[in-house]
């Protein structure tokens, strides 16, 4: 062979085995030698930031958080809040990895109303086998293009469209909540809250009325809890975190079961979605915003859901796949229905654990309704000014998100400090909302504090429960509008009083900020007062 290339190949153009292997040798010495310079860069940088004391070699603090999932929180943000004399940002490593916990309104400004430092942290890969790469996961190209789409269910004539769904839904609740009062007065009314939440976003995002009030126990509702405990083990056990090694835990087969119902279900839907469109040719519906044309006399067409804009946007799926459906409407599902369950419910702790707020609240429902049980408008929730300050100061307390975490792209400079990229940043939203600075006595409930004349001042990343800048919530305004009529909706028919104190609470952080036993309230029916018609 050697003699037939030699005839081929001139012999001064022949490498000898030796001179190749040698020369692999130097491009991986090289390799690992411009590897092991650049991790020492960014560790030099990283340690320049004052850090957490008591952190070990190799595996830096990640024994200070290895506590159960009802001890996380607590422990996190009274380490953070105990250093913060150390300086405005804070480091740590958790083995490998370089953490910054930022907690001022200036640091938060820098990372969220940037247009580039717009990617979500390594920690939001445990919910990548639920809701995929969607809106709240997604980054780059993708997102963009996803956001521009979504922004359309948004439009505010669509979510007056909405509001007949959240009246319709917050009856059924004043119905299922009077019928338990037959049984007893006091009981955890989180789960109750849930269903009709989960009813508002099926119908709304998916134009489907599956009646979860209706059922005492509904498998979505336990699939979504069970999604969450995982997620939530997952942050705090770094022997799961890589998927090679969660495949052999427990909770592998605990999310296959519960993947199985909530991508069961909404690829059901949207099969269910396809064929009525089909056969009431309401694929042939024009762009979603052309429905609502300043033309008072063109005919009004059917509500469109989100689910509807997907698949009208998916040029049978040339543009949006079925896959690419789905993983918007569970991203929907989850953040339409357990955000504003738990906002809800921290409100009406608060106002439970606070007659005089209560007291107000009630003068403002008086003014607004009178003695009439007629559902919600518009007007009336632009009215109820007190009561949109309520749910506010209930958000600063208690913020659904209460660690915000996103991945530098690019250097940052962060109050004088140079973090390097791909270092993750913390931005602790439970701890900015607490700074004396902008709300004096931070521990105190005052919905007070969000009167306009009060708010005007205030720096502008000092409060925010829905994120801000480019990526903040798309469904705020949804939100605000639903939990209006739901609290209204309870507090026109029922005094409300919390069986709990707020030090006794045990705090989750599984996805969304949540008690762990839920919220215990008494509640009393008011009187009714009828006008007597004598005619």
């Amino acid at each position: 062979m050697s003699k037939l290339v030699s005839h081929v190949v001139p012999e001064w153009l022949i490498v000898p085995n030796s001179v190749i292997e040698s020369t692999l040798v130097v491009v991986l010495l090289s390799i690992v030698v411009i590897a092991l310079v650049r991790r020492i860069k960014f560790v030099v940088k990283v340690n320049k930031i004052p850090g957490m004391p008591g952190g070990l070699s190799l595996i830096g603090n990640v024994f200070t958080f290895l506590v159960p999932p009802e001890e996380f929180l607590n422990r996190l943000t009274g380490y953070v809040a105990g250093l913060q004399s150390s300086g405005p940002i804070l480091r740590t490593w958790t083995g490998p990895f370089a953490f910054c916990f930022l907690f001022t309104a200036e640091s938060f400004e820098v990372i969220l109303s940037s247009t580039k430092l717009i990617d979500k942290s390594r920690h939001y890969n445990n919910v990548l086998p639920w809701l995929n790469t969607g809106l709240l996961t997604s980054t780059g190209s993708k997102w963009v293009s996803r956001r521009k789409l979504l922004t359309a269910a948004f439009h505010f004539k669509i979510l007056e469209d909405f509001l007949q769904v959240f009246n319709e839904q917050s009856q059924i609740l004043i119905q299922k909540l009077s019928a338990a009062l037959k049984v007893r007065n006091d009981f955890d009314i989180y789960p109750f809250i849930t269903l009709c939440t989960l009813d508002i976003i099926c119908d709304t995002a998916m134009g489907c009325n599956i009646q979860a009030q209706s059922q005492s126990n509904s498998e979505y509702v336990n699939a979504v809890q069970s999604m969450r405990e995982i997620v939530a083990a997952r942050l705090i056990r770094p022997w799961i975190q890589p998927d090679f090694l969660f495949q052999f835990s427990n909770y592998s087969g605990r999310q296959k079961e519960a993947l199985k119902i909530l991508h069961g279900f909404t690829d059901g839907v949207i099969r269910k979605r396809k064929l009525e469109r089909a056969s009431h040719s309401l694929d042939k519906v024009t762009a979603l915003t052309n429905q609502y044309r300043e033309d008072e006399f063109s005919p009004k067409k059917k509500r469109l859901a989100l689910l509807d804009l997907l698949i009208d946007a998916s040029k049978d799926g040339e543009v949006l796949s079925d896959l690419d459906i789905r993983e918007e409407v569970d991203t929907f599902m989850f953040a339409g229905h357990d955000t504003t369950t738990t906002s809800i419910c921290w409100t009406l702790f608060l106002i439970g654990s606070h007659p005089h707020v209560q007291v107000r609240i009630n003068e403002e429902l008086d003014c607004v309704f009178g003695t009439s049980d007629r559902p919600a408008t518009t007007t009336d929730l632009n009215e109820l000014k007190y009561l949109e300050c309520c749910i506010k100061e209930a958000l600063r307390l208690y913020p659904i998100g209460p660690i915000i975490a996103r991945k530098l792209s690019e250097d940052t400079v962060i109050h004088g400090y140079t973090v390097p990229a791909h270092t993750t940043v913390a931005l602790m939203t439970y701890i900015l909302h607490r700074n004396p600075e902008h709300f004096p006595d931070p521990e105190l409930y005052q919905p007070e504090r969000f009167f306009e004349e009060n708010s005007r001042g205030r720096h502008p990343y000092a409060y925010v429960p829905f994120s801000a800048g480019p990526r903040n919530c798309i469904g705020q305004k949804f939100a605000l509008m639903e939990e209006k009529v739901i609290l209204s909706s309870i507090l026109r028919n029922f005094h409300i009083r919390a069986l709990d104190r707020r030090e006794e609470l045990i705090l989750l952080n599984e996805l969304t900020l949540r008690p762990r036993d839920g919220v215990r309230l008494h509640l009393t029916p008011k009187q009714k007062h009828f006008k007597l018609n004598f005619n």
